[in-house]
């Protein structure tokens, strides 16, 4: 499949996934919602590669790598976004979401002393400014109530375990590992962990049956991760982490509109500057001097 098609697929499918998230809350746990997810994904992964006869256990050299994406990818990740959904609308989770090329920029830096160019800067003072006008209907009405600021900083706080979840995707494929062959097992960490941590903490082990709750439950898994992660993670493999986070700048654009349908979000001209601050934010981190452009595979 061509970078052109994993791009769209990408986008389309995760910037509807927050709503699927959001309407998981409820009696199941958080802990248990995330682990039954990438279990059911590991699961059909692990079914995939035994199919086509590519199944194999995982090196050594790898087996470290894997385990801190399952946590930072298939885990801490989530449980930080599913708790600011409880708090924030999903749409303006996923905006937070956005803000991942300048978490991969940062953490590149940091972690592969990758160059960090001054359209970063920019970058970020526009997407900071952006966030800020988004939340600011919230901010100035409930100042009062530290769960909006909770939800803005898990929200972010999942971004950047996103990010450092993409550099080790990254670094397996340079050592010749395929994403369905790391998704595959750092799924199966990242749900193990969480359910261990679900029964350490003594959350009960429940399963909502309605139509709803498995619809999601079934959206996230098969849709959200198994092809979801699959195709960004090519991405990553084939252009970069910073040209694949791109591709989270159409997420909120996508994910506004589905809230803004089912749960009332009212956009507002405030709103739409903000939104476009964070856009403009994100292309300006890795702008070249020329459009961005995808490159077919």
């Amino acid at each position: 499949m061509t970078s052109v098609w994993l791009y769209l697929l990408t986008v389309l499918i995760w910037g509807t996934t927050w709503i699927a998230l959001k309407w998981q809350i409820g009696i199941v746990p958080i802990p248990w919602s995330i682990a039954y997810r990438f279990w059911l994904a590991a699961a059909v992964l692990l079914l995939w590669l035994a199919w086509r006869r590519q199944w194999r256990w995982p090196s050594r050299r790898v087996a470290p790598l894997l385990l801190c994406q399952g946590l930072c990818l298939f885990c801490l990740n989530f449980v930080c976004f599913l708790y600011a959904s409880q708090w924030i609308a999903s749409g303006l989770v996923a905006v937070c979401f956005s803000t991942a090329p300048l978490w991969n920029a940062v953490n590149g830096r940091l972690l592969q002393n990758k160059p960090l160019a001054p359209q970063v800067l920019l970058g970020g003072a526009l997407g900071l400014a952006g966030l800020m006008l988004l939340f600011g209907g919230e901010l100035a009405r409930d100042w009062d109530r530290p769960q909006t600021f909770w939800g803005l900083g898990l929200a972010l706080a999942g971004t950047c375990c996103f990010s450092l979840g993409n550099l080790l995707s990254g670094a397996m494929q340079k050592l010749g590992q395929t994403p369905l062959q790391t998704n595959a097992w750092a799924m199966l960490v990242g749900a193990s962990v969480i359910a261990l941590y679900a029964l350490v903490a003594g959350e009960p082990m429940r399963f909502d049956s309605s139509p709803r709750y498995v619809g999601a439950w079934l959206y996230l898994a098969i849709p959200g991760s198994v092809i979801g992660f699959t195709a960004y993670l090519t991405l990553v493999g084939r252009l970069g982490a910073d040209r694949a986070a791109y591709c989270t700048v159409l997420f909120p654009v996508v994910a506004l509109n589905v809230s803004a349908w089912l749960e009332d979000y009212v956009w507002t001209w405030p709103a739409l500057l903000g939104l476009t601050l964070v856009a403009m934010g994100n292309v300006a981190v890795f702008w070249r001097g020329r459009r961005p452009r995808l490159v077919s595979a």
